[in-house]
């Protein structure tokens, strides 16, 4: 009996221990999940008010002060002030070249020489052809005096009833034949005379001399070759006068000719010479339209220094003149004058038209400032404003907008964040 009271209250001890431990493990539970709860909120409260602002709409500039300079760019070719091109009057086989390329002359050098040996006989033939010549007006000189005696005789024996009035007007007729060779034969001695001095102007041809003083740029000839002259003088040398004063030939587009005008300073750059500048002043515009596939340009000559003979002739230069030039002008970036905000969109993501705005006159623009920065959901509205020139950059502002904040450019679909939803993590 007594085992058996033993046995029943150590069961009754043994079953209040556990109900007891049972207790205590669902109460550490309780206590965990609270602490991890407490955990979660603490957390979401924590990126609640941690998590950033959403992203602004629009991205802004506001107007700066600065140096604004417009100009006008075009390409050309480089020529020198002065350059003439040397041919050959008379035709022949060259016998002697005195120049090579980058020779320096003087006005009145021998650059080459043509073959005189023809020219030299034509002379001789002329001389001769003139000794003939004045030959035949001594003859006809003698004839005439002969013919004057007669006709004197004949006018005597006439006058005392000797001779007869046939034999005076055939003494008269020869005096006149005779005073029509003699005038015949001095007109053929100057006509000859012509043809002498021709053929030694010709000769004096064939001595090819400069005429400026300069350097040789190009050389077409070379001793031995022939030399053809009938129809057009060939081009045997090409002689620039000095290197230090160059041209550049602009070709300008007709949509920039308007804004350059002559004393316009220009900067001129060439590929053989990268980062270096040559300073240029536009000397003209010329009116003649040049047309070449549908494009017309205009040509402006721009003067420039060389004075290190680094610009050579031929090559292509490119030119920036400088049309307009403003110091420490109010500036906006181009991109402000070129928004237009994106169409709004109704509930089902239709775009919602928007009255079209009126056109702007000339010298004016319009920008889209902020009215309200509530981050997420801004508001602009638009101004115009006047507008001077322009860099490609930014462009001088004439009206004061203050501090304010105005447009470039807006961010990516404004509703694709409410599209996605929110999100916790």
């Amino acid at each position: 009996m007594a085992d058996a009271s033993a046995r029943a209250s150590g069961k009754q001890e043994l079953e209040r221990e556990l109900s007891k431990a049972g207790k205590t493990r669902w109460w550490r539970r309780l206590v965990i999940l609270g602490v991890l709860g407490a955990l979660i909120a603490a957390g979401v409260v924590w990126r609640e008010r941690t998590k950033p602002p959403p992203p602004p709409r629009y991205l802004t500039a506001e107007p700066t002060n600065g140096d604004v300079l417009e100009t006008v760019q075009s390409t050309g070719q480089i020529k020198p002030v002065t350059e003439v091109q040397v041919g050959a009057q008379v035709s022949g086989r060259i016998t002697k070249v005195f120049v090579d390329f980058n020779s320096v002359v003087k006005a009145g050098d021998v650059l080459a020489e043509i073959d005189p040996t023809l020219f030299g006989a034509q002379i001789d033939s002329n001389r001769a052809q003139l000794g003939v010549a004045k030959a035949s007006v001594v003859r006809s000189e003698a004839s005439l005096t002969t013919a004057r005696q007669r006709l004197d005789r004949a006018k005597r024996l006439v006058a005392e009833g000797v001779g007869t009035q046939a034999d005076l007007d055939g003494a008269q007729g020869a005096y006149d034949v005779a005073m029509a060779d003699l005038a015949a034969s001095k007109a053929q001695v100057s006509q000859i005379d012509a043809v002498l001095r021709s053929s030694r102007t010709n000769l004096d041809f064939t001595r090819i001399y400069s005429p400026i003083q300069g350097i040789v740029i190009d050389r077409a000839i070379d001793p031995g070759q022939t030399v053809a002259a009938s129809f057009q003088a060939p081009v045997l040398f090409v002689i620039a006068q000095d290197l230090r004063k160059m041209r550049v030939f602009a070709d300008i587009d007709e949509a920039d000719v308007g804004r350059v005008s002559e004393g316009m300073s220009a900067d001129v750059s060439v590929d053989a010479f990268p980062g270096e500048t040559f300073k240029g002043t536009v000397s003209q515009v010329r009116f003649s339209p040049l047309t070449q596939a549908g494009v017309v340009t205009y040509a402006a000559i721009i003067e420039v220094d060389n004075p290190d003979v680094k610009l050579r002739p031929g090559m292509t230069a490119t030119v920036s003149v400088r049309s307009a030039e403003v110091k420490g002008a109010r500036r906006l970036p181009n991109a402000a004058l070129r928004f237009k905000p994106s169409p709004e969109k109704d509930s089902a993501g239709k775009e919602i038209k928007a009255p079209p705005l009126e056109p702007l006159p000339p010298r004016k623009g319009r920008i889209w400032v902020i009215t309200d920065a509530t981050a997420g959901a801004e508001k602009i509205e638009p101004r115009v404003v006047d507008t001077g020139i322009t860099d490609g950059v930014n462009t001088v502002v004439l009206t004061d907008l203050g501090d304010a904040k105005v447009v470039v450019d807006e961010t990516d679909d404004p509703n694709a964040g409410a599209r996605r939803g929110p999100r916790i993590f």
